[in-house]
């Protein structure tokens, strides 16, 4: 099923680091070349006609000036660097004048530009809900980035900078018990204080739930995430970060494990749950060949154990490196049990490793997969859902692994995908897989032509399918997060099967309003109402010139009026549909009344006629558009208004304009929805005839609530209203969501709690994050 998908994005420099492609969980590709990382977002946009992918992007850039690491003051460090270049033993100058993390600078070497690693952290970490990316660049700083506005990346904290000065307070030892080291001067200490911060990789855990104590003595539940840093010399630290992150005052704590591995090279996080009990550990590789896990006390997290002890997973010393280490929590079918499948990377084979937990402790079965590749494995990514492994060699071969289970462990089946077959010759540099396990992200250059390499190299980031359309459809229909935003990888290919065929497939259609009619949730509204707009996108016909090109209205008239020009199909569809398709490609998915441009292709087709069975089928899709965006809009009414009931003891207290949202929900006599009549009836009752009207901020005249979207006044001022309050957002300032469905008004610090929950949610028409 591997077809290539549009477009492919060129890189404006060359990939660097070992596993240069990150895929985050909420659709953002990170690929670490060697002047920034580049942030491609997938979009899976409702109002473009377009058939190829719709991708934002964005750049991380690297700091211009080299990180040097803190080993101790500044004149005594530069002392005892001129020591060691100009030293006559040259065991110590060589190899001080040579090592990279002595002379990240370079002088008479290239600077070292560029990221060796990027990590995205889990869903709901950042300000806006989303995901931090953790940066690790050549030269060994550690930094943490969020992008707040969508244009621009922002550096948090510089984790590198915040670890050395915690090193140089404590005086380079780990615990206070330590006896004190040598001296800087002597060549040995002055690399171990450089190796004890000299970070290899970190991972993020997932969101944990801490107790915090309140000033009362009240305990609150808050949530917080782990990265995990492993360093050239086995150590590890571990940093706890309070959610959402905001910079420096956000971290918790910072706690360093020694782990014991020699030439560590890669890090993951085990994490397990059995009997509501959840472990924790992490996995650890090294470069000679062994493989353990590593425990972690996570203090003050609710519900979490830790081993007692390491578990080694691979002890041979066999001189393979471990390349790449992914942890997928699978489901175990003859032991009734979750269990958790280890996959390492190691050369050009995968070891692989299942760890159980049953009465008699916890069970390890391990082995190797060989006959992958002819080549070492560059990369390796998984698919989490359903823990399907894909590896990489740089000849541009891609093996799918499924793991099988037997009864004793499990078995893998392997397929070959040639990317020759679907880009031509290529070299690959890295992959990874979409969180719903629909594309593959491949960084690519040109193979070799003719037995002769490539002159240059192009980087570039393609994309490759996974599933099928009626894989993908399935698999939203059957959703257990019920969010259309966190599988947008599955709905761009739903959009891009109905923008090729033009309508929605009998069986989709069917299966979704089964699904409507059994099921109250509005997930499947929602979804019903993106098959919609999709499908009114694919009817309009394009622009048959550039959007932004001036347009000369008069050549086109006497073009499609012209008695002689009018004779084949194709014509008459252009001259007719000039006014439609010119609104619709920015315009329709965003409410707009088409009516007027359906009244103007009527009048221009004349004699035609071919055009009025089209117009018809826009009309009626966008009837269907908004009785669907009117449904979601109600419910979310009642959810708002439910709110209001429960937090208010008079409603005067409530900004909330809780009278015109009863009055709307009752205006239409074709409504009839129990819960919303009780509901307004308890709440009708608290009011007790009072109305607590809205007021204009330049004219101080009532805002009447007369449509969901904007409250005009009597002086015809008009304000648009916050989708997630319905409140008039008088200001200008106010925040959008992503596919620009609608806007929300900022929480201000005198709005009560429930009310800031309330504007923290996602959009009701496309669930996607608000900025």
């Amino acid at each position: 099923t591997a077809v290539r998908r549009e477009p492919a994005v060129r890189l404006q420099h060359g990939a660097s680091g070992l596993e240069p492609l990150a895929w985050s969980e909420d659709h953002r590709v990170s690929v670490s070349t060697a002047r920034s990382i580049a942030v491609l977002e997938q979009l899976s946009d409702v109002h473009s006609g377009g058939q190829d992918m719709v991708i934002h992007r964005t750049a991380v850039p690297a700091p211009a000036a080299a990180c040097t690491l803190k080993v101790g003051p500044k004149k005594e460090v530069a002392e005892c660097k001129e020591k060691f270049a100009s030293s006559v033993d040259p065991t110590v100058s060589q190899m001080f004048m040579l090592d990279r993390v002595f002379n990240p600078e370079g002088k008479s070497l290239t600077p070292m530009r560029g990221f060796k690693y990027s990590s995205w952290s889990p869903l709901g970490c950042d300000a806006n809900g989303r995901c931090l990316l953790a940066a690790l660049t050549m030269d060994n700083r550690l930094t943490i980035h969020a992008n707040l506005n969508r244009l621009q990346w922002v550096q948090l904290v510089d984790l590198t900078e915040l670890y050395g000065e915690r090193l140089l307070e404590a005086g380079y030892r780990l615990c206070k018990a330590d006896a004190p080291r040598g001296e800087l001067g002597d060549f040995p200490e002055f690399q171990r204080r450089h190796s004890m911060q000299a970070p290899v990789r970190m991972e993020w855990s997932g969101i944990c739930t801490t107790q915090q104590v309140k000033h009362n003595n009240e305990c609150r539940d808050v949530g917080s995430v782990l990265l995990a840093v492993l360093f050239e010399n086995g150590n590890i630290a571990v940093w706890q970060f309070q959610l959402p992150f905001l910079g420096k005052e956000s971290i918790t704590s910072c706690n360093t494990i020694e782990s014991g591995i020699g030439s560590p090279s890669v890090l993951s996080w085990w994490e397990y749950e059995h009997n509501n009990r959840k472990m924790s550990g992490l996995i650890v590789g090294s470069a000679y060949g062994p493989v353990k896990i590593i425990p972690v006390n996570l203090k003050a997290v609710k519900g979490y154990f830790t081993l007692r002890q390491p578990v080694v997973l691979w002890q041979e010393m066999d001189q393979l490196p471990v390349h790449s280490i992914k942890c997928i929590p699978l489901y175990h079918p003859y032991q009734k049990c979750s269990c958790s499948l280890v996959v390492a990377a190691r050369g050009p084979y995968v070891f692989w490793c299942l760890l159980l937990i049953s009465k008699a402790g916890l069970n390890v079965h391990n082995s190797h997969v060989t006959g992958l590749h002819s080549l070492p494995i560059v990369s390796m990514t998984a698919d989490k859902q359903n823990g399907t492994v894909y590896t990489c060699s740089s000849d541009g071969k891609v093996r799918q692994l499924i793991p099988i289970f037997t009864d004793v462990a499990l078995k893998f089946e392997h397929q070959l995908i040639k990317l020759s077959e679907v880009f031509g010759c290529v070299r690959t540099h890295g992959i990874a897989v979409s969180p719903c396990g629909a594309y593959l992200a491949v960084v690519t250059t040109e193979g070799m032509a003719n037995g002769l390499h490539p002159v240059s190299k192009n980087y570039q980031v393609q994309f490759v399918t996974l599933k099928t359309f009626e894989e993908a459809a399935a698999q939203l229909l059957e959703s257990s997060v019920q969010n259309l935003f966190r599988q947008v990888d599955l709905t761009d290919l739903v959009r891009w099967k109905i923008l090729k065929d033009k309508h929605i497939p009998q069986f989709l259609q069917e299966a979704l309003d089964k699904k409507i009619e059994s099921c109250g949730s509005t997930y499947f509204w929602r979804f019903k109402l993106f098959l919609l707009r999709i499908l009114y996108q694919s009817m309009q016909k394009a622009p048959s010139e550039v959007t932004w090109r001036p347009s000369h209205e008069d050549a086109k008239v006497l073009i499609s009026d012209s008695p002689g020009m009018g004779s084949t199909e194709d014509d008459q569809e252009e001259g007719t549909s000039k006014q439609a398709s010119k609104q619709s490609l920015g315009d329709t998915g965003k409410g707009v009344d088409i009516d007027d441009t359906a009244e103007d292709s009527l009048h221009q087709s004349g004699d035609t006629g071919g055009r009025e069975p089209m117009v018809e089928k826009l009309l009626e899709i966008q009837a269907q558009i908004e009785a669907v965006e009117m449904h979601l809009t109600r419910e979310h009414m009642k959810r708002v208004l439910g709110e209001v009931y429960l937090h208010t003891w008079i409603t005067e207290n409530t900004s909330i304009p809780t009278r015109g949202v009863c009055d709307f929900l009752m205006s239409d006599d074709g409504y009839d929805d129990r819960t919303a009549r009780v509901l307004i009836g308890h709440i009708l009752k608290k009011m007790n005839k009072q109305t607590f009207p809205e007021h204009c901020s330049l004219c101080k005249e009532i805002l009447p609530f007369t449509d969901r979207k904007q409250a005009v006044c009597s002086n015809g001022h008009i304000w648009l209203r916050c989708f997630l309050t319905y409140q008039s957002c008088q200001s200008l300032v106010y925040r959008r969501c992503l596919l620009h469905d609608s806007i929300a008004r900022h929480p201000t610090p005198e709005d009560p709690e429930w009310i800031k929950r309330l504007l923290q949610g996602p959009c009701t028409f496309c669930d996607s994050p608000v900025f």
